[in-house]
Formats: C-alpha cells, structure tokens, sequence
C-alpha cells in the first residue's frame, strides 16, 4: 500500500483547468511583456489571442482573478523590486518567530526528504514510483509520486506520454515505473487545487540531489508565496554567501517545479531572468501568485 501522498481516493477532475486556456492566457502575458512601454488596451490582447474582448476579459479574470491590467503591474521591475524588500522581511519575521514557509497564508504544507548518496547509488531499486499527467493551472504537468512522497512534477507541453516515460525512467534506472493517473490524479488536485482537496495533509517530497542542492531546495520553501527572492539572498539564507552561482544551478536542476518555488528567485535587477520551464511560464507563475497574495489583504 503506498504512503498518503499517493492516496488511491478517487478525486474529480470536473473542475480540472482547461489546457487551451491556459495556452491563451501565455500568449496574452507574451504579448503584454512584449509590448509593457506601450500599454496594450484589452482590445489588442484580445486580438491577438483571437477572442472577444469580453470572451478574453472573463477568461483572463477567471484565471488570474484579476483584470489583464492589474496583472501586468505584478510584472513590472518597480513591483518585482518591492516585493524582494517584502519578501525579505517577511523570511527574516518568520525565522525570528520560529515559523516556517508552510505556515504563511497561501503557502502548502510541504515535506522535503532528501535521499542519501547510498539511496541514490541504488538508482530507485526496490522503489515503485506511479505517475499521470494533468491539466494545471500554468498547462500540462507530469506529477510522480514514490511511497515517500512526490519525486517530480514537470510541465510537460508538447512532451508525449512515451517520452516522459522514458525520461522518468531514466532518472530512476531500476525502480518500478507505471503510469497511474488515478492515483496521481488526487496529488495534482493537492497540489493546484489545495482548498478543493481539504485534506490538511502535508505533501510530501522526496528528492535526491547533493546536500547542498538539498539544502537549497529546502530554503526555496521558505520565500513565501506571492513573494520573491535573488541567487544572492538565497545563498546568505544557506550561509554560503560567495555561493549565489551555485545557487543558481541548484535552482536549475530543482525536480519538483512549483511545489519548491523556483519560480520565485528573480534577478536584483527586478527582472524574472530564466527559468527551465520557459519565461512566460515563469511570469505567469509570478503573477498569479501575486495577484492571490495581493486580493487577499484586507
């Protein structure tokens, strides 16, 4: 019998988001980027995403929960900035007080397990691991989940079932890999859909990386969501301060996106920079945590 977090509960897809939507709404957030000194009025968006200027105000609104106007002011430097002195605070606040990143308002309740050099010499041996692909509210994802808890979670766009496979299987030579999307199914919905899913349990994770790619991955739990953090700031947070290039590559190679926020280290310039599952994504990410983050003070 697998570990809560693969729980075989059956759990309704019917409130799943729309895959097509979520690719118009990063079309939309391309071209608001793209043309940001201009201004774009919702009519031009609306265009170029070849939808009325209501069918695309309801849509944006329902995906967001703000209007395409306000989410562009997230994705300014000026407001990027800002939110790296709030962040801050708010990470020094809670360390001062004893409180973690999962206590904040929004944030999940995460675990992080890191295997040991032993574990990882194993390559996944005697490990059964079930995965599925899922709607989401930034497109496809890929969610695999060992009995100790979530071992990846990907964006998937044009990726086929047979490649992810492959790949999933790669990473882990010798373990047991079987696809499962009713039992990944309940996870996603965790995952993206927390208040629907209720169930107050924490996610766990399992990863296996260096201790200090563990240890980096531990410290993105803790910039708080709706906030953001610099390469720098995180390797002062680990107290390896020299380490921000490091830093930076352990972000990289993060094998649960989303769960452990990378999305969230930006540039000190204000600036989003890369990120493995693609800019827009990213801002995306960004924006829509922002945009719950900011609705929800009084």
């Amino acid at each position: 019998m697998l570990a809560q977090t693969v729980s075989r509960s059956p759990v309704s897809a019917q409130s799943a988001p729309d895959t097509r939507d979520y690719q118009r709404i990063e079309s939309a957030i391309q071209y608001l980027r793209r043309h940001a000194a201009t201004q774009p009025d919702l009519a031009a968006v609306a265009r170029h995403v070849h939808l009325s200027e209501h069918h695309f105000q309801r849509l944006f609104t329902r995906w967001a929960g703000v209007s395409p106007k306000r989410f562009l002011q997230f994705l300014t430097v000026e407001d990027a900035k800002a939110r790296l002195v709030q962040s801050g605070n708010v990470i020094d606040l809670a360390d001062s007080v004893g409180l973690s990143g999962p206590g904040r308002l929004h944030d999940l309740f995460v675990t992080l397990e890191a295997m040991t050099p032993g574990e990882i010499k194993t390559e996944g041996a005697g490990l059964t691991i079930l995965w599925g692909m899922h709607a989401s509210p930034f497109g496809p994802c890929l969610v695999a989940a060992t009995p100790r808890g979530i071992c990846a979670l990907r964006f998937l766009d044009k990726a086929t079932k047979q490649a992810s496979a492959a790949l999933l299987q790669e990473e882990w030579p010798r373990a047991k890999v079987e696809f499962d999307d009713d039992v990944t199914r309940g996870i996603a919905v965790s995952i993206f859909d927390p208040i629907a899913a209720s169930t107050g349990k924490p996610l766990a994770l399992l990863v296996k990386g260096t201790n200090f790619q563990a240890q980096v991955w531990r410290a993105l739990l803790e910039v708080p969501f709706g906030g953001v953090s610099t390469y720098r700031s995180m390797a002062a947070q680990i107290g390896q301060p020299t380490a921000a290039r490091a830093v930076g590559n352990a972000v990289a190679a993060n094998p649960i996106a989303y769960l452990i926020p990378c999305h969230r280290v930006i540039r000190e310039s204000g600036s989003f920079g890369n990120y493995r599952w693609g800019e827009n994504r990213k801002a995306a990410m960004l924006g829509w945590e922002a945009a719950r983050a900011d609705n929800s003070v009084p």
